[in-house]
């Protein structure tokens, strides 16, 4: 008998490329998002136990329910969603006997990691996306755990990412350097891991057979980029120009973060530049990955990945498509 594959966060910005990845290889699925009308029957809220009941007729539950961005409030929303969510999607597995559960966990849950992370990571999570992130993992691996020669339990932790569409960090970086407003801060030599969003559809597509036990990969799309590479990949597609432009120290940057973290609390707004921003700017955030292991191919690579976005974004029409503000 097949799988009955059923996708929990459909609607948003991954869960859109994987269903539509799906439909390309011809392989029946069924689609779920809080995003539905109630009384429809794709509707899904993870927070509603009751809701999950439409997932009776599973064999697979992809869970890409979560909330993504950084200034949620209040931060319990975080629980809410990513750790009690995961408890419901547990329970509702037991209840109609699911036994394979794939789960979009994130990199986060490493916090400011050490270069070339791998997946046996230690959690040093900065931020409540991660704690709760990590806490997710911690009740799938539970279940998991109660019967592990039947059920299967694959964790996928993707750097950030980015593709066409989405108006999470990757974009915003791009827009300010396709509006002109880029500063680069530091000497541009910090890696940053990425992951293009078509690449992780494809990925979560290839995982669907995995069998009993538990399987942990982090996402990255090799070979990493410096962001002086990143800034010049962007400046050549967008003004056929080779270079980062003007430049700041990072000790600069970092009193122009303070400063605007100062504003931004005065007048209870945030801005586009903060400290932490700054932070993660001139940080490295690089981590490997065992995906080799699996004879993965991704479908693009990082440049083309990053070309298609840029062109998507800024040298085509397409306003009137739909936008992903996940971040």
């Amino acid at each position: 008998m097949s799988d009955t594959i059923s996708i929990v966060g459909a609607s948003g910005f991954l869960g859109t490329r994987l269903s539509k990845r799906l439909n390309e290889s011809k392989i029946d699925h069924y689609i779920y998002d809080i995003s539905f009308p109630r009384e429809s029957k794709n509707f899904i809220d993870v927070e509603d136990i009751d809701s999950l009941d439409t997932l009776k007729h599973s064999s697979i539950i992809i869970n890409l329910a979560a909330i993504h961005r950084d200034d949620v409030k209040p931060v319990s929303r975080y629980d809410d969603v990513n750790v009690n969510g995961a408890v419901n999607i547990c329970e509702c597995a037991r209840k109609f006997g699911i036994n394979k559960i794939i789960f979009t966990s994130s990199v986060a849950i490493y916090g400011f990691a050490p270069k070339n992370t791998a997946e046996d990571g230690e959690p040093n999570y900065f931020n409540d996306y991660g704690r709760t992130k990590y806490e997710a993992e911690l009740v799938y691996k539970e279940w998991q755990k109660e019967d592990p020669s039947k059920r299967s339990l694959v964790i996928i932790r993707p750097t950030v990412i980015f593709g066409e569409g989405n108006r999470g960090n990757v974009y915003n970086l791009l827009n300010q350097i396709n509006k002109k407003r880029f500063v680069m801060v530091g000497n541009g030599k910090n890696i940053k891991s990425m992951a293009y969003v078509a690449n992780v559809a494809a990925f979560l597509e290839h995982v669907i057979k995995k069998s009993e036990g538990i399987h942990i990969f982090n996402y990255v799309d090799k070979p990493d980029l410096n962001m002086n590479n990143l800034i010049k990949l962007v400046r050549k597609t967008l003004f056929k120009k080779n270079n980062v432009g003007m430049r700041l120290p990072v000790h600069l940057g970092l009193l122009l973060g303070y400063i605007a973290d100062f504003i931004s609390t005065l007048i209870r707004k945030s801005l586009p530049l903060s400290s932490i921003r700054v932070k993660k700017f001139v940080s490295d955030t690089m981590f490997s990955s065992k995906i080799d292991d699996t004879n993965f191919k991704p479908p693009f690579n990082l440049t083309d990945g990053l070309i298609n976005t840029i062109k998507y974004e800024f040298l085509e029409d397409n306003k009137h498509k739909k936008k992903f503000y996940t971040e």
